[in-house]
């Protein structure tokens, strides 16, 4: 649920609230920066774990979609720029992901619950790493909440 405030001390003359557009920008933002530091641990957890027989090819599958990641970051924060949208906080609690932001004079705040956060976050995962969209294997719920609230 996304909430503007406008600050009148910097109010714009024809005043523009926060579209729909903007705020999901802000929303792939948040899952873009939480899934891309999800993968750099999975690959350094991978590569030291010594358990796997080739950890190099799972390695470079998630290096793969730790780069798509990446790429598609600096897309969406050159698009939060030309939207002259600034993230200002990003919190986390056991309630889920908040962010903070302005934009043309207006403050807002975005608050996503971790399960449909979660569900989002595993869904675009699947896709950077090239899976189907299905969950062939659900996780035991507590491996995800666990995987989210480590971040």
């Amino acid at each position: 649920m996304a909430t503007t405030k406008r600050n009148p001390l910097t109010t714009p003359t024809i005043p523009e609230d926060i579209t729909k557009d903007e705020k999901s920008l802000v929303r792939s933002y948040l899952l873009l920066t939480f899934i891309h530091k999800v993968f750099e641990r999975d690959c350094r957890v991978i590569g030291k774990s010594g358990l796997f027989k080739t950890p190099q090819l799972y390695m470079e599958l998630v290096s793969g979609a730790t780069k798509k990641t990446s790429l598609m970051l600096q897309e969406v924060t050159r698009e939060l720029t030309s939207h002259h949208l600034k993230i200002t906080t990003i919190r986390q609690d056991q309630r889920g992901v908040e962010a903070q932001y302005s934009c043309r004079g207006y403050t807002g705040e975005m608050n996503i619950p971790w399960p449909g956060f979660r569900n989002e976050m595993m869904l675009r995962m699947r896709a950077y790493l090239g899976l189907t969209p299905e969950l062939t294997v659900l996780p035991r719920e507590d491996t995800v909440e666990q995987m989210a609230l480590s971040i």
